[in-house]
């Protein structure tokens, strides 16, 4: 039994000494990080003192809700209805009238907060049970309420509970789309609320493009209509990578200066690009797509709600082709804000995605001074 002790023992050394060998290396790694480590630290410590003497805020200062800050009236609405009060939320969306881009844009910031609490909105109902604007709230919402109940998370670890809450609900706003629709048939916002379920539901594209004349006859060039739409005909979704280029250029290529749809192809590009390199972003036709963008924007009213989700854009792209100097421009135009594409995506590391990409914009610009 002794020998075969020792003889288990010696067969073991090895494995031990192995094991030792590794937790040295560990440690050793954890208190003496390597060069590599230390030159991307220091890096990163000189980017964000770059950054610092240029004004910009850091991570904990950047607000994660909205890609830009609101307009007074606009934050005075949702602070009302937190507390419960829908009259400066009707007078907000009375006043913006048949401005579709902001009414669309107003009208889903409301959307959202009554989709986490609507005592306010049923209020409003009650107080005014025909008013368009408490509709088109309404169906915003409970589209809004469907997705919040299948989650962010991909199809695959979606649980059966939450498919069925999401389709479920999604049926059920398609009466609410309608009835906002037939209280003021102008309004293209019931219908763009009506992508997001064409694209929950999987319409078929036939449908889908019925759905999209109603947009079309109402407002044309509408930008959260066509960011919605090129969405449904991505790949990930009801589409495919050429259906999307093919909506996003033509799009783009129709819309008048200024209306921003510039920002369509950047975005299929975004959508679908999965290379590991910057080859893809620094083609002549990407080269291009970035200068119609800056174009677009030169032309745009200051005010457009959607302004600066397509400065957020310009700003990753222009660095992705190694024109600093523009993108930092950018990057200052849009700093505090982060919720916009392309930062979105990294979800609770948005504001640190966007710092981490505008102060080695900004490290390279002020060393090359």
């Amino acid at each position: 039994m002794t020998v075969l002790l020792w003889i288990l023992g010696i067969l073991a050394a090895p494995a031990v000494l192995f094991a030792l060998w590794l937790a040295w290396v560990f440690l050793k790694e954890f208190f003496s990080p390597s060069p590599d480590d230390d030159a991307d630290a220091a890096e990163a410590a000189a980017a964000g003192k770059a950054a610092e003497k240029l004004g910009l805020l850091p991570v904990e200062r950047q607000n994660t809700e909205h890609a830009a800050p609101l307009p007074a009236d606009w934050a005075a609405a949702l602070t009302a209805v937190r507390a419960g009060d829908w009259r400066p939320a009707a007078e907000l969306l009375s006043g913006i009238g048949r401005d579709w881009e902001r009414r669309s844009a107003a009208g889903y910031l409301l959307a959202e907060r009554a989709a986490e609490e609507d005592e306010w909105l049923l209020a409003w109902e009650t107080a005014r049970p025909d008013d368009p604007d408490a509709a088109v709230v309404r169906a915003r919402s409970t589209v809004i309420l469907a997705w919040k109940l299948r989650g962010a998370k991909t199809g695959e670890h979606t649980t059966r509970e939450q498919a069925e809450g999401f389709h479920r609900t999604l049926r059920g706003a398609r009466e609410e789309i309608a009835r906002a629709a037939a209280l003021n048939p102008d309004d293209p916002t019931p219908y763009i609320a009506e992508i997001w379920v064409a694209l929950g539901l999987g319409y078929p594209n036939a449908e889908m493009e019925k759905l999209w004349a109603q947009i079309t006859t109402r407002a044309p060039h509408h930008y959260e209509a066509h960011f919605s739409a090129l969405q449904y005909w991505c790949a990930k979704w009801r589409g495919s990578e050429r259906l999307a280029f093919d909506f996003a250029e033509r799009a783009a290529a129709e819309a008048p200066a200024g209306s921003l749809l510039t920002a369509l192809p950047l975005i299929a590009h975004f959508e679908h690009d999965d290379s590991d390199d910057t080859a893809a972003d620094n083609t002549p036709q990407m080269l291009a797509r970035v200068e119609a963008a800056l174009a677009d924007v030169a032309a745009a009213d200051p005010a457009h709600p959607r302004l600066p989700e397509l400065r957020h854009l310009l700003a990753f792209y222009l660095h992705l082709q190694d024109r600093d100097e523009a993108a930092l421009e950018q990057f200052k135009l849009v700093d505090g804000h982060v919720n916009a594409l392309p930062w979105r995506y990294r979800g609770d590391g948005m504001a640190r995605h966007f710092c981490q990409v505008r102060d080695t914009v900004a490290h390279r610009v002020t060393a090359a001074d």
